[in-house]
């Protein structure tokens, strides 16, 4: 089975996800939404797409292409997941950025937790987390275990 993940990530965690996730699976296609240069979805047996949450928010390059390729994505395996530091929040954060249409064709969707690194963070970020009084260490919650069954609830 030929897959392709897809990501979107303003500091790096959702990359790091979409490696980890990658490496469960034979020949997997990584590709950054930022990028340029799209590969057909076409020529893909399952798609897989992440996103990292930023105030509740994903990134808009993730919610333009779930837009843009709802109809195509609908009519193929098709997996989710979001990366931020807002754990027990999955359910919300699944409403609140992707349609029903989209939720409801989704093999399995699932919150991989992230990185919070301060030494990559902006200047406003960085006002915005302490304000929130989130964190301000170095912190990691990627969880292998939970990217692990997302692999094998996508069947691969």
């Amino acid at each position: 089975m030929k897959t392709l993940i897809l990501y979107a990530t303003k500091y790096g965690a959702t990359y790091e996800i979409a490696r980890r996730i990658a490496e469960r699976m034979d020949g997997a296609v990584i590709h950054d939404l930022k990028n340029d240069g799209m590969p057909s979805l076409e020529e893909f047996d399952c798609v897989i797409a992440g996103s990292s949450v930023y105030v509740g928010m994903i990134r808009k390059e993730a919610k333009a292409f779930l837009a843009k390729n709802t109809a195509a994505l609908c009519n193929m395996k098709f997996g989710l997941f979001l990366s931020g530091l807002e754990p027990g929040k999955e359910n919300e954060l699944f409403s609140a950025n992707f349609s029903p249409q989209i939720l409801q064709s989704a093999k399995t969707k699932v919150f991989l937790d992230g990185i919070f690194d301060p030494k990559k963070i902006r200047l406003f970020d960085r006002i915005l987390l302490k304000m929130a009084a989130k964190p301000s260490k170095y912190m990691n919650t990627i969880n292998d275990e939970k990217i692990k069954e997302f692999a094998e609830a996508m069947g691969v």
